[in-house]
């Protein structure tokens, strides 16, 4: 089902421009997003053919199934309690029904400490970016073989400069395994290549080594030590690093490095601002969407402060969320009994049916 065909049936209960927009943080290079509630078809719900979410290809438009929408709103996700609480300028369309939903019956402790955590979940975010940044990784990527050691005396020597000191090539080398021994080989070497052995890998992107069978006389040439380990940590990081180069958004990472902190500073600006509204929730018993303080918000985004200082910084916004919690009169959570049943008589109400 695509975001079209819930505009030509009808479908859609509500949408609203989402975002920085809805902050009043937009600039001259913000995307609009948009977000909304639609439900499915009664034929669809009856006949187990559920559709959760529908969203373009660039997921900067989002529309939740009514079910769905419930089931966050039931968790206090910070995303629908902000589509929910979204200012009336910005509602693009809003189907009556919707009004059953008071935005006053979300305004929890949960709701406040699920905007602050989060809030720290970008900060963490930032930080695997900042690492990324600042490790940059070379496009060619290395071989189990960069990860082999000839045992030297009480030392090692990498396998490539042991080979190259011999002029010998990998693929005349025959490995035999040494029982109780993890990641250690008896090497041999073929150097009239009449022996057949299979070399220390088959090809330069095997993730093992080969054995071969080796005669019983042959000489030993040297132990070698195999760092597994290490070369599947490597290649978990090496996928995950250009996994990140190709989805990265090339405008957001130009103005990190731009700003030379090394972190990303858009995360830290939310991270920030979530944990505003998270006191906003427990101190003024309200959901603010769009936020007073434009300027600061967007000196962070602009880099303004170092990953350091905005670390500490939100660290003592989220102790003040903990301790405004503790003292608080709000509900806990929301009630689940209403919103299950206001769910039900939504749905009666769509179907127009008896469920």
């Amino acid at each position: 089902m695509t975001i079209d065909e819930l505009r030509k049936n009808g479908l859609i209960l509500f949408e609203a421009v989402v975002g920085s927009r809805t902050y009043g943080l937009a600039t001259a290079s913000s995307d609009t997003d948009i977000k909304g509630v639609f439900y499915l078809p009664l034929e669809y719900y009856l006949g187990g053919q559920y559709i959760a979410q529908v969203a373009n290809a660039s997921n900067d438009e989002v529309y939740y199934e009514l079910g769905r929408f419930v089931e966050l709103l039931s968790k206090s996700n910070p995303t629908v309690l902000e589509l929910l609480a979204c200012p009336a300028d910005c509602i693009v369309y809003q189907d009556p029904i919707m009004d059953q939903f008071k935005m006053q019956d979300f305004i929890t402790r949960e709701a406040a400490m699920t905007f602050a955590q989060y809030a720290m979940v970008q900060v963490r975010k930032a930080k695997g970016l900042n690492k990324k940044i600042n490790n940059p990784m070379d496009r060619e990527r290395k071989s189990l073989l960069d990860f082999c050691f000839i045992i030297a005396g009480h030392g090692s020597l990498p396998l490539s400069a042991w080979l190259s000191q011999r002029q010998w090539k990998q693929e005349d080398c025959g490995l035999a395994k040494i029982e109780h021994a993890k990641g250690m080989y008896a090497l041999y070497y073929d150097q009239a290549q009449t022996l057949g052995y299979k070399g220390i890998v088959a090809t330069l992107e095997s993730n093992e080594v080969s054995y071969s069978s080796i005669p019983k006389d042959e000489t030993l040439c040297a132990y070698l030590f195999v760092n597994h380990e290490a070369y599947s940590s490597y290649c978990k990081t090496y996928n995950e690093y250009f996994s990140w180069v190709s989805k990265r958004n090339e405008a957001r990472f130009e103005g990190t490095m731009n700003h030379g902190q090394g972190y990303d500073a858009k995360n830290m600006m939310h991270t920030v601002r979530l944990l505003q509204q998270a006191k906003e929730i427990l101190s003024k018993s309200a959901l603010q969407i769009q936020r007073p303080n434009r300027e600061e918000l967007l000196r962070i985004k602009n880099g303004a402060y170092s990953y350091d200082e905005l670390f500490v910084w939100s660290q003592k916004l989220f102790q003040e969320v903990q301790e405004l919690s503790l003292h608080s009169l709000l509900p806990v959570a929301p009630d689940q009994d209403k919103l299950r049943q206001q769910l039900v008589d939504m749905r009666k109400q769509l179907y127009h049916v008896r469920l």
